[in-house]
């Protein structure tokens, strides 16, 4: 069972078993979408996706999904909006109208279902069948020289694991202005929905590459005049006495020429092979003693107060 009432003058097309109520004399019109027509909405079930649509995800939050949609990098088979508002405003009349605007069907599930489809997650009322999003090979970065612009950043992630994590990195990195995000294709959290959640949608409009060669990677970028600065927690055991790389603190760090930041994984750091690669080593110096446990930072905030080395004194 599905829509139960058609409203005068509308259109409605069929996805699957249940029809999908489209908004477009009000859109048109300029009108706020979603007033006295989804008040008159109802609906008993949602129908399971058609087969055809192929492998979706389920896309939640506000911000992800709005933001999937005006990058237009996804295909996107329905959108659910929680059923019960009198009427939608503001970014979720956005939503629907960017909806409208591509022909996506929008569907009106209770509160119960979507937090049974998006297992008790915070969504906001709104969800999206979405095709999954995937790094790209770093082959296709594209030609960028250090000479075309000394101040660029690309921040480089060997072995973050952990989603939201992830999430909260690409957030910083992109609130911060890099201009890329590298990861390692292996032993990497992959872009799932939980990233884009934990990113506030930031994952869904930043560049992301993936290369199964991080440490060549890292060389090839030094050898083009690229300046590879690693990340670490206090000096300690896991820096060899031995080792000829020089460490910074983020304080004293001089941001003059194309920077790839590398941060590594959330419990071991960066492995030998991508820290030999390094030129420099980036530490955050602790405000008092520390035990033993901790003496680093979340990945995340690390990701932040390095970056944020690069931006001018206010």
């Amino acid at each position: 069972m599905a829509l139960l009432s058609a409203v005068g003058g509308a259109t409605w097309r069929c996805s699957g078993r249940l029809p999908a109520r489209h908004f477009s004399g009000a859109a048109r019109r300029g009108e706020r979408p979603g007033g006295e027509e989804l008040s008159r909405l109802l609906l008993d079930d949602l129908a399971p996706t058609p087969r055809s649509a192929g492998r979706l995800e389920l896309l939640f939050g506000l911000s992800p999904c709005l933001l999937a949609l005006r990058a237009a990098r996804r295909r996107v088979a329905r959108l659910l909006l929680q059923a019960g508002r009198s009427g939608l405003q503001g970014e979720r009349a956005e939503l629907l109208r960017a909806a409208e605007a591509r022909d996506i069907p929008v569907l009106r599930p209770r509160r119960q279902k979507l937090d049974a489809l998006c297992r008790s997650q915070v969504h906001q009322g709104v969800c999206m069948e979405v095709s999954p999003l995937k790094p790209r090979p770093w082959t296709e970065v594209g030609e960028a020289k250090p000479g075309d612009d000394p101040q660029q950043l690309w921040l480089v992630l060997e072995r973050i694991q952990d989603p939201r994590n992830f999430g909260a990195v690409l957030r910083s990195a992109h609130f911060l202005g890099v201009d890329k995000v590298i990861t390692s294709g292996r032993n990497s959290c992959p872009l799932t929905p939980v990233v884009s959640k934990a990113s506030a949608g930031a994952m869904e409009v930043m560049d992301v590459f993936s290369t199964d060669d991080l440490a060549g990677f890292l060389q090839a970028k030094a050898r083009e005049g690229w300046l590879v600065a690693g990340t670490v927690g206090c000096p300690g055991p896991e820096i060899s006495p031995s080792s000829e790389i020089p460490i910074t603190s983020c304080l004293e760090f001089l941001w003059d020429r194309p920077t790839l930041l590398v941060l590594g994984n959330e419990g071991s750091g960066l492995s030998l092979a991508v820290q030999a690669s390094c030129q420099l080593l980036l530490t955050i110096l602790p405000g008092r003693q520390l035990p033993p446990g901790l003496e680093s930072l979340n990945v995340s905030v690390a990701a932040g107060e390095s970056t944020v080395a690069r931006l001018p004194a206010l």
